[in-house]
């Protein structure tokens, strides 16, 4: 949540803070403020896409500085939306303002746009780094709140709301919270970290004598993100407190003033009434009741799934989600993608910095995500929850929110029809984990339009990898060009190299050879390039990569893992791929990078081998030809597909899927 302008108002303040050595202590943090602060703080250049590896070594580096302070962090991330959806208008205008910037940073200005893959990465830190964290059904203010209240610790964070809640161990905010700067101390109780605390009892006292049980009401008459300001114009206009866009503090101060006369929120709440309408009061205090529930404790006891694992919201339970896919999203194991499909049908597509002149990059992962919605959303025939009337042929629909050149679109799409072994009749969404796993791993490589066979050679860990790449060259448009594809494959060994040759203590010491092309690389790195053009069609291609690993991993999360899940800091870097995109262009000798070592130079021909397999003989020289030749080479590529290809109606989605004979609906 957030109350707008109140960070800002209560920084101009510093004496509603006070100085803090945070250490030996218990620490909840707000998992989506610090994975946006940690990913902006790392990355130079936000234009390519995302350096999920230095990503990755900053959460390792903050959470180092908390184990140096004896500081037991839990960390709480957000869920899907609130099965209400009342913040949905609010989403969409975000969703624009991230198009806004994403736009922005494609033609050189300003802005920052979180890459596409940054909480999966986060996620993987976490788990690598032994942090314990889960991730809230819904939206986790009040869940935080709550743990650290039963726990008596701070909260870390960036939300504002957390000036509302009344904490027993305070709110620390995260760009006072200096964990770059440990100190250490001569005291015996060691290293701290430096931070600033805010306290609501000092902010109570300046606006005396208001007590704090108003701070809700405050909050939502200020606007949050579930309440709409319109509703209560004519209180400000009648009351004659500050507005103005000149007056935005003015205004927060003039009601904090104004609701310091009333004890308690019933009486300020029949005193706002008052200044409306008859017919708008009772519908004005629903929505403000309402409201501030928001900041009221939760029910949800999450020290119960830290220290036992067990997760119990009244919500989640009346969901009606199975059990199985309530434990893998409290886990992380699934992403609240998945919660959004179950509960809401709607799904938002994260915008990127892509070629806003052509489509969203997200349109070239549609089959897969067809696929998802096929196995979340499908039911057995007869079945209860299906509406009534509903005919057993009929496929669920997702709402997608999606980029449209400069805008945000909803576009209504129809879930995939499934293999006969996966309908609900014989394994419906709560069976799905008893499919044996030769099913599971066969629906995903279907799906990707790959065999197993082809893929036998490469290491487990990239065959995902490998597969999502295939798919990426016989299904993006324009056509991927053979400098971006090596300059991939190039990045991807060079991520190798780099997990045998600096990972701390790696099950095998590395050959000489591997350190030998490990210095020779960094050398390479530290050239300067004669230019630093940004190639936007590139960018447009490598997005529309990610966007095919994110739909690949989220399906392979949902069959159980039948294939190993690839470790994204070690998997892609915006910064490198772009070099060595450009610098193969002009200078093809750059793909002997590895050369001194015969096991790079083998993964490397091993992995171009394997990807080049999927497209027809010919595939690059025909995408570089003119675009009179498009239908040559469609027409040649169509003997080379694995699987049967799409009907007719099914424009600008991969010919080699199975289950993309479906409708767009805009």
């Amino acid at each position: 949540m957030g109350v707008w302008g109140l960070k800002s108002f209560v920084e101009e303040r510093g004496s509603f803070f006070t100085e803090l050595r945070v250490r030996d202590t218990k620490l909840v943090v707000d998992g989506s403020s610090l994975y946006y602060c940690l990913c902006f703080a790392s990355v130079s250049d936000l234009r390519r896409g995302g350096d999920y590896g230095s990503f990755a070594a900053a959460v390792s580096d903050f959470f180092g500085s908390l184990r140096r302070c004896h500081i037991s962090p839990f960390v709480v991330l957000d869920g899907g939306r609130d099965p209400s959806d009342r913040k949905l208008p609010l989403l969409r205008e975000r969703a624009a303002d991230r198009l806004r910037k994403a736009c922005s940073l494609s033609r050189g200005g300003g802005g920052q746009v979180a890459p596409l893959l940054t909480r999966e990465a986060f996620v993987q830190a976490l788990r690598r780094l032994a942090v314990p964290f889960v991730q809230c059904f819904a939206e986790a203010d009040r869940e935080i709140a709550g743990l650290a209240n039963r726990w008596g610790c701070p909260v870390l964070s960036l939300d504002s709301d957390f000036c509302v809640f009344d904490l027993a161990g305070g709110y620390c905010p995260l760009n006072h919270f200096q964990w770059q700067s440990v100190c250490a101390s001569e005291e015996p109780r060691g290293c701290y970290v430096p931070a600033r605390l805010f306290s609501v009892e000092r902010f109570c006292r300046h606006f005396a004598p208001l007590n704090k049980r108003l701070l809700p009401l405050f909050a939502v008459m200020s606007g949050n993100d579930y309440m709409c300001l319109a509703a209560l114009e004519a209180f400000y206009s009648r009351a004659r407190l500050e507005r103005g866009s000149g007056a935005r503090h003015g205004r927060l101060r003039a009601l904090l003033r104004w609701l310091a006369q009333f004890p308690q929120p019933a009486q300020a709440v029949d005193s706002v009434l008052q200044h409306l309408t008859a017919r708008r009061r009772e519908e004005v205090r629903e929505l403000l009741c309402a409201a501030m529930e928001d900041y009221a404790p939760s029910e949800v006891k999450l020290e119960d799934f830290f220290e036992s694992g067990r997760y119990e919201c009244v919500a989640a339970g009346s969901a009606g989600m199975p059990q199985w896919v309530l434990s893998a999203l409290v886990r992380g194991q699934l992403d609240p993608f998945v919660n959004n499909v179950l509960l809401l049908r709607s799904v938002f597509l994260r915008v990127q910095v892509e070629n806003m002149q052509r489509p969203s990059a997200h349109r070239t992962a549609l089959p897969i995500r067809r696929v998802i919605y096929g196995l979340l959303l499908t039911e057995p025939r007869g079945s209860p929850a299906a509406p009534p009337g509903r005919r057993s042929t009929q496929l669920p629909v997702v709402c997608e929110f999606g980029r449209l050149q400069k805008t945000i679109q909803k576009t209504n799409v129809q879930a995939a029809s499934l293999p006969t072994e996966f309908c609900g009749d014989h394994f419906p969404l709560d069976k799905l984990t008893e499919v044996p796993l030769s099913c599971r791993q066969l629906l995903l490589l279907k799906t990707l339009g790959v065999r197993m066979s082809s893929l036998a050679a490469v290491p487990s860990h990239l065959q995902l990898p490998a597969a999502v790449t295939c798919y990426w060259l016989r299904c993006s448009e324009p056509p991927v060009r053979i400098h971006q594809l090596k300059a991939l494959l190039l990045m991807i060994v060079s991520g190798e190299l780099h997990r045998t040759t600096t990972d701390p203590g790696p099950p095998v010491s590395p050959a000489e050879e591997d350190s030998v092309a490990y210095h020779q690389f960094v050398k390479w790195k530290e050239k300067k390039l004669p230019s630093q053009e940004f190639d936007l069609d590139a960018a447009h291609s490598f997005c529309q990569w990610q966007c095919c690993l994110q739909m690949g991993l989220y399906l392979n999360q949902l069959l159980s893992a039948p294939l190993a899940e690839p470790d994204l800091s070690r998997l892609y870097s915006g910064t490198l791929v772009h070099r060595l995109c450009q610098e193969l262009k002009s200078a093809p000798s750059v793909e002997s990078l590895f050369s001194v070592s015969q096991s790079l130079t083998g993964l490397y021909q091993l992995l171009l081998k394997t990807v080049e397999s999927a497209v027809a003989p010919g595939f690059f020289q025909m995408a570089t030809a003119p675009s009179g030749s498009c239908k040559k080479k469609k027409a040649s590529g169509k003997n080379k597909k694995p699987f049967s290809s799409a009907a007719p109606g099914a424009q600008h989605l991969c010919s080699g899927n199975r289950f993309v004979s479906l409708q767009v609906e805009d």
